[in-house]
């Protein structure tokens, strides 16, 4: 495969030299075309160059990445965040399954975003992160409405809202969805609870996280029982009692 063509766009001197010095030193795969202070440069540099790969800063003067990327019209390459802030994107980031890396920037997780990037492009993996991500940027109180889980024939887009309930299967975690559907997914429940909005996901306990929106019904006892909407009773731990009983005050 021929070198991935990159672009980077970062409005701090400081930023873009270390990229570029890592970049030609530990990404051999990596030939980096332009490198971009603002959204404007970053634009016309993507219209004349045609990347494989963007590196964005998403935190600009007079703007952000995200702004960068809405004014694309076809966008046909893959994009790794850059970030000095662990801040509300980064919530959207983990649910678009996005690459991001945070300032300062480790070499590992630079060569380990860049080697998974490569790997689908071999694989004509068609990436769907940015428009997913994109679309859960522009909802209303900035909470993601789409999540996308990465499972063993590909990745599933998943509406939030149709999730009733996680269960963990040792370092897996089971989607139990409206449609009836069950997806077993590479990661921990630990993993997804940190992600989805606590304003609708309550751990009740260490096996499941729920949906409040469907519980229809709570039997009380030390720690008690929920019955979900598709009939499915789980057991409430002691332990999250007062959290689950706390979310419907």
């Amino acid at each position: 495969m021929d070198k991935l063509k990159a672009i980077l766009v970062d409005d701090e001197q400081d930023s873009r030299q270390i990229l570029s010095n890592y970049l030609a030193k530990y990404c051999p795969d990596v030939e980096l075309m332009a490198a971009c202070k603002n959204i404007q440069e970053g634009l016309e540099a993507i219209k004349k160059i045609s990347p494989d790969l963007l590196f964005l800063d998403i935190e600009m003067p007079f703007g952000t990445g995200f702004d960068l990327l809405e004014q694309v019209e076809d966008i046909s390459f893959e994009t790794v965040f850059v970030t000095a802030y662990d801040n509300y994107a980064i919530q959207a980031l983990n649910m678009s399954a996005a690459y991001y890396l945070l300032k300062p920037i480790d070499i590992d997780e630079l060569v380990n975003a860049v080697d998974k990037i490569k790997s689908e492009k071999e694989q004509n993996v068609d990436s769907f992160h940015v428009q997913v991500l994109l679309d859960n940027i522009k909802q209303e109180n900035e909470r993601p409405k789409k999540i996308m889980l990465p499972t063993f024939e590909g990745f599933e887009i998943v509406p939030i809202d149709q999730i009733i309930y996680c269960e963990a299967d040792d370092n897996f975690t089971k989607f139990h969805l409206k449609d009836g559907k069950p997806l077993l997914i590479s990661k921990t429940l630990k993993h997804f609870e940190e992600m989805l909005p606590k304003t609708k996901f309550v751990r009740i306990h260490r096996s499941s996280l729920i949906n409040t929106d469907y519980v229809v019904r709570y039997t009380k006892g030390k720690g008690g029982y929920v019955t979900m909407e598709n009939d499915v009773e789980l057991e409430v731990s002691p332990k999250k009692k007062p959290q689950f009983l706390e979310a419907f005050k």
